[in-house]
């Protein structure tokens, strides 16, 4: 059953409604009614989902709730997954910004499988669906997402085209509302294909703590304007963002096992 909303908010052209948990961002424009999903989701029991659970100390859940946050530009759904406690420290993790990097989907379908005791864990497989459907860096309008969060934003062409203007693109302000809505402890994002923690203003016990469960080198890198991450780091205060750049390829059930573990010791970390 869908939650008793408060009150609607909006930013811009964008509304997204604030209930007794965590706004749920609609991202869809007045075109799109505003719309809540919430539904129980089968617990699927793959061999390597029982193998995190043992690990990790965690239970598999009976149930999940599933938001709808809002729409690529060309109508795609783009959902969130959040599991745990709701009164625990909120995290969240994307799957997916770049369209051609997908290998931290499975990740993210693996940690919608878990129930962390003493964490909201809030994830999103996909931010850019159009992306991924079309296997390019860009959304449908051939804008790098990753480079169109306010953080310094500036003019880009070419691979790391940047819009027209800070958060002119619906996929990212729907991370972007989302983000300001949960105020994350810490979100972790999986790019491809550096094979390595790009650590960029967060909390640096954290990102080593993920890198060493992880097994992904500790690299300090400068930050980018009109990230994500940038953006997080400097305008939520005490928060922790970085980019989890996976190798080549889809990982597999090892490898998947090991992430998750590492974004487990990593969001324990205070």
């Amino acid at each position: 059953m869908c939650d008793r909303f408060d009150r609607p908010l909006r930013w811009g052209g964008d509304e997204f409604c604030a209930s007794s948990g965590l706004a749920s961002v609609i991202g869809g424009g007045p075109a799109h009614p505003v719309t809540i999903l919430h539904h129980l989701r089968s617990v699927r029991t793959l061999a390597f989902v029982m193998s995190v659970v043992a690990v990790c100390g965690v239970a598999a859940p009976a149930s999940a709730r599933m938001v709808l946050l809002g729409r690529s530009w060309q109508g795609r759904p783009i959902e969130a997954v959040e599991v745990g406690n709701r009164s625990g420290t909120p995290v969240l993790v994307v799957g997916c910004i770049h369209g051609n990097e997908t290998g931290g989907i499975r990740i993210a379908r693996a940690l919608e499988r878990l129930s962390p005791r003493d964490l909201d864990l809030w994830v999103v497989p996909d931010l850019n669906p159009d992306g991924v459907a079309a296997d390019t860096r860009q959304n449908a309008h051939g804008v790098d997402l990753n480079r169109n969060f306010p953080w310094h934003w500036r003019p880009l062409s070419g691979v790391y085209e940047s819009g027209p203007r800070p958060l002119s693109e619906r996929e990212a302000r729907i991370a972007h509302a989302l983000i300001l809505r949960l105020r994350p402890h810490l979100t972790i994002w999986f790019h491809q294909h550096l094979d390595l923690v790009w650590a960029s203003g967060g909390d640096r016990r954290i990102e080593k703590a993920f890198a060493r469960v992880s097994g992904l080198p500790y690299h300090p890198l400068p930050q980018l304007d009109g990230s994500a991450i940038a953006w997080q780091n400097n305008r939520l205060r005490g928060t922790t963002a970085f980019a989890a750049e996976l190798p080549a390829g889809e990982p597999g059930r090892v490898a998947v096992a090991r992430y998750v573990r590492a974004v487990l010791a990593a969001a324990h970390l205070r």
